[in-house]
């Protein structure tokens, strides 16, 4: 059985990629994370579970992104080339691809694969192969031909076969194809012709490949609307010589014949594929998942606005442009049965009882019936299965903790989910941990007297979580008014929505003194910058303060004027922190979480005016505390960045302006910032000035080759 679920459209906005679509859907760090390049200038990464883009960087206005960006699994840096042969690297801090790592390469790239466990590749487009870092070493080394002329690479695939990396390409030449398989661990190229089993020769519109034991399968749809699979030796016996690969049919007509574009294939398991494209020629484009092993049509969805014939395949999503918008389409394939197959597999079990499905062995049944089977036979059958069904009857540490949940003491919850977090992890620890999770709050509602508290920080503090995996938890610790869980997820959910943060954010600056003094608050964060400063430090440290700027200095008059009237409140406002030290690493918390500002705006506007000021203080205080230091850092364990404190203040500002300025308290604050800003102002006017003369300077130096060993020279700077 294979279901297609409801898709969705992980662009707000149409994809601004031309009419072939985007050039790639690339998995980043996270495995909910992904890198959409268009045809254009632009990287987006998005979230898939809050539908919503994380991070964008484009090239300059003239240059053209040419290979799909890709994350460097090692590093967490993404990579993409543009123009052919420039390759920039950068991380999600950097918000401009001019300004980053770059490399000019000495020949046009075709494709740069990364996967998990190995470093990057990059296949260049005469089919030459180089590691990422052997190419950053020497990016001007020649590049050797390996196909020959007018072979033009259609598809390539990186993956791990036995812990050990492969590259497949696929050329074709005169309607001919070839199948080069590079192997890393011994350097082995193999070049195979493909023979195509059709008997009139036909394009080749789509390849997908997955992994066996012993071979690696390579399918195809090709211009007549049928699958075709070839298999390729994992160890060929004779590797160094160009050996003929034939395709057989796999399945027929799975698309129209007449179909030359919006096709594409990809293997979702050993038994399912899904097929993008039209299954008549007057019907409208559909994705249908198709069951190889039995030969049928599983399940199927129209795309009445068309597609341009490109799908990715990651876990359990596929990704499709479908009109002008890239769709994500959620997908279930269950084990292959003959049952499931015909769409006559029982669903109305008991929901405790797991059905376990039994296959029949066709081979060793032919000629035989069923019921002919010996009596004393299918007894030891039958005592056999009993035997199994009795050991898959042991209930899970998981289900058992589940069930403990919804009837016993809290004391009780508690030492059971310590007992469960000392075992060892499986691999989906962190499903069960936010199932577990879902469990506390289901019962916290149903019995209001109930707070596992304790056990809900063990749980957040397993470092396995997600906002997508515990979506009720963040909202009961607002209705609780926790600060401390509401810390302790800011500081590990990576996929927190704006409209969270905001309330958090609300909820540290209202809550009083007096109930922070008794919360038990993470202080890595402030504990070494909140020391209260000498008064006699003051005034020479506000001068130092703003990069030279002094307020005697300064030449607007009405500003200035107002300052002056009360220098000691200057002093003690720049100088002392405006909040007590726990209130400072909650907010310290929100300083440090992911955000999209188009989407943090509209609920910053919500935040009262008194608290938008006192947290306008904070951050001007920490800005303050970051210009002690030459490297404009504040000291400590994970304090907020120099970055991340313009941010805010640049957010607040947009959001709240209006408001604030009509405050009186908050005048004050508002003349600093801009008599900083003026300055700041003044700083690079000058820093451009002097960059005019060192041009000069340098050109002069170019101009030294035609002189005596020595000279003296009078330079003039206007």
């Amino acid at each position: 059985m294979a279901d297609l679920e409801e898709g969705f459209a992980l662009t707000a906005v149409p994809l601004g990629s031309g009419p072939d679509g985007p050039l790639g859907v690339e998995q980043s760090g996270k495995t909910d994370q992904f890198l959409v390049t268009d045809s254009g200038r632009t990287v987006i990464l998005y979230k898939v579970s809050d539908q919503k883009p994380l991070g964008s960087w484009s090239v300059k206005q003239g240059q053209i992104i040419t290979c799909p960006a890709v994350c460097n699994f090692q590093t967490g840096e993404y990579i993409v080339v543009h123009d052919n042969k420039v390759l920039r690297i950068w991380n999600n801090e950097d918000v401009n691809l001019d300004k980053v790592f770059k490399a000019t390469l000495s020949a046009e790239v075709y494709r740069i694969h990364s996967i998990q466990g190995t470093e990057p590749l990059v296949l260049f487009k005469e089919g030459a192969v180089r590691g990422l870092e052997a190419l950053l070493a020497e990016p001007q080394q020649k590049i050797e031909t390996v196909i020959s002329d007018e072979e033009v690479i259609k598809w390539t695939k990186f993956f791990m076969v036995f812990r050990h990396p492969v590259l497949i390409f696929i050329t074709e030449k005169h309607g001919n194809y070839f199948v080069y398989v590079q192997k890393f661990n011994s350097r082995i190229l193999s070049k195979y012709t493909l023979l195509l089993g059709q008997e009139e020769k036909c394009v080749i519109q789509s390849f997908s490949t997955s992994v066996g034991r012993k071979f690696i399968s390579l399918m195809s749809l090709s211009s007549d609307g049928c699958v075709y699979e070839t298999l390729i030796p994992i160890h060929p016996s004779e590797p160094e010589k160009n050996q003929r690969l034939v395709q057989s049919q796999l399945l027929k007509s799975v698309v129209s014949g007449s179909a030359r574009n919006g096709v594409a294939l990809a293997i979702l398991d050993q038994d399912h594929i899904a097929v993008l494209g039209a299954p008549l020629p007057a019907s409208k484009e559909c994705l249908s998942v198709w069951n190889t092993k039995f030969q049928t049509l599983q399940t199927s969805k129209e795309l009445p606005q068309g597609t341009s014939g490109q799908l990715w395949y990651y876990g359990e999503n596929l990704f499709m442009l479908h009109g002008k918008f890239l769709t994500v389409v959620p997908f279930k394939c269950e084990v292959s049965s003959l049952a499931g197959a015909l769409g006559k597999l029982k669903h109305s079990q008991d929901p405790g009882i797991h059905a376990t499905p039994h296959f029949v062995n066709w081979e060793t049944s032919q000629g035989c019936g069923l019921g002919s089977q010996n009596s004393e036979q299918s007894k030891r059958i039958l005592r056999r299965r009993k035997v199994e069904v009795s050991v898959q009857s042991e209930v899970p540490a998981s289900t058992q903790l589940l069930a403990t949940i919804q009837k016993d003491s809290e004391k009780h919850i508690e030492v059971e989910l310590r007992k469960f977090l000392a075992t060892k992890r499986t691999p989906d620890f962190h499903t069960i941990i936010g199932d577990v999770i879902i469990g506390l709050l289901g019962r916290c509602k149903a019995e209001p007297s109930f707070y596992p508290r304790n056990c809900l920080m063990q749980l957040v503090q397993t470092h396995v979580l997600s906002y997508s995996l515990c979506p009720g938890l963040m909202e009961f610790a607002l209705e609780k008014t926790d600060v401390q869980i509401l810390q302790l997820c800011l500081q590990q959910f990576p996929d927190i929505p704006e409209s969270v943060t905001c309330a958090c954010l609300k909820v540290f600056l209202s809550i009083g003194d007096d109930t922070l003094q008794d919360t038990d608050i993470n202080m890595e964060s402030v504990s070494d910058y909140m020391d209260p400063v000498q008064d006699g430090e003051m005034e020479e440290q506000t001068a130092f303060l703003q990069n030279g700027f002094s307020p005697e200095e300064d030449n607007c008059d009405s500003c200035a004027q107002k300052l002056k009237e009360k220098p000691q409140a200057t002093a003690d406002e720049s100088t002392s922190c405006p909040v007590t030290p726990k209130r400072a690493a909650l907010l310290n918390a929100v300083l440090h979480s992911a955000y999209s500002e188009t989407f943090l705006l509209p609920h910053l506007k919500d935040i009262p005016a008194q608290h938008s000021t006192l947290f306008l203080q904070y951050l001007y205080f920490l800005y303050l505390k970051c210009s002690e230091n030459a490297t404009m850092t504040l000291p400590g364990t994970h304090p907020p960045t120099l970055s991340q404190i313009m941010d805010w203040i640049c957010l607040l500002l947009d959001a709240n302006f209006t408001v604030v300025v009509m405050i009186p308290e908050a005048k004050r604050l508002l003349l600093s910032l801009y008599k900083f800003v003026k300055s700041q102002i003044s700083i690079c006017s000058e820093l451009n000035k002097i960059e005019v003369s060192f041009r000069e300077l340098q050109k002069l130096n170019q101009e030294k080759n035609n002189r005596e060993l020595y000279s003296i020279e009078v330079l003039e700077l206007f």
